[in-house]
């Protein structure tokens, strides 16, 4: 879409969409009526001092800021952020909130190990990470095995962490982005942790990783459930991710 690419080309244009964006958080948050569940545990964690990784599906972003704050306060929050322009205007915005930015993402090749080199920095400093186990591209709500390594490597349990309002639009993106609407009522959602043993082999990470899928997708879709909403599905084994459609279509048109 050539507006698209017009907004994030221009540094004025990325600035005020990420005022925009940050301004309609705090409207949202707001105008609505919102709870928290679960959030005891993390809670714990946090006065006890000790780090942890959040895990929410891409989709859910937005009120990422209010639902860590739930729970945590002022407490430092770090959030796994993809490096490209699109998730610059997504750190230039949770900046607003206080939340800082690791860039980059635990794929393989140098980009991710450096991320994930921050990432355990960051843990053994004793802070939390955010991280969207399906983002920056999808497929929808199919976690990656990078946030296993990195709770393994770091020796920290994953919270799975949602959040869901009553009244919402849902973005025809490939991730189904939700974006919530003033004057609903509102959940924040915290879910048991889990736990990733250092010795385990490839076929035990295996099984912590569907462990950490289903257990988010539960999440997200029964708090869904429970405000009367539709609950989304994860990607079908027929969807392709975007960058894969994308080097596809590349290599179609020989670019």
């Amino acid at each position: 879409m050539q507006w698209h690419k017009r907004i994030i080309k221009s540094d004025t244009m990325r600035s005020t969409l990420c005022w925009l964006a940050a301004t309609y958080v705090r409207f949202i948050r707001r105008t609505g009526s919102w709870e928290t569940k679960g959030g005891d545990h993390p809670a714990h964690y946090l006065t006890e001092g000790k780090p942890f990784i959040v895990a929410f599906w891409h989709q859910r972003l937005l009120m990422m800021p209010y639902t860590w704050r739930s729970v945590a306060g002022d407490r430092p929050f770090n959030m796994l952020i993809s490096s490209h322009r699109d998730g610059e205007i997504i750190s230039r915005t949770i900046a607003q909130f206080d939340i800082k930015t690791i860039a980059g993402s635990t794929g393989k090749g140098k980009g991710g190990a450096a991320a994930l080199r921050q990432i355990l920095k960051v843990l053994k400093a004793g802070e939390v990470v955010g991280m969207t186990p399906d983002g920056p591209r999808g497929p929808r709500m199919r976690a990656s095995d990078g946030i296993i390594q990195a709770a393994r490597m770091a020796n920290v349990p994953i919270f799975p962490l949602t959040y869901s309002a009553s009244n919402r639009k849902v973005i025809g993106s490939w991730d189904r982005f939700i974006l919530p609407l003033p004057f609903s009522r509102g959940v924040f959602h915290w879910g048991e942790p889990i736990f990733v043993d250092r010795k385990l082999d490839d076929a035990g990470l295996e099984a912590k990783r569907l462990e950490l899928e289903n257990a988010l997708t539960a999440l997200t879709q029964s708090t869904d459930v429970a405000l009367g909403l539709n609950a989304i599905p994860p990607a079908g084994p027929d969807e392709v991710p975007k960058q894969k459609r994308s080097a596809m279509a590349a290599g179609e048109t020989g670019q």
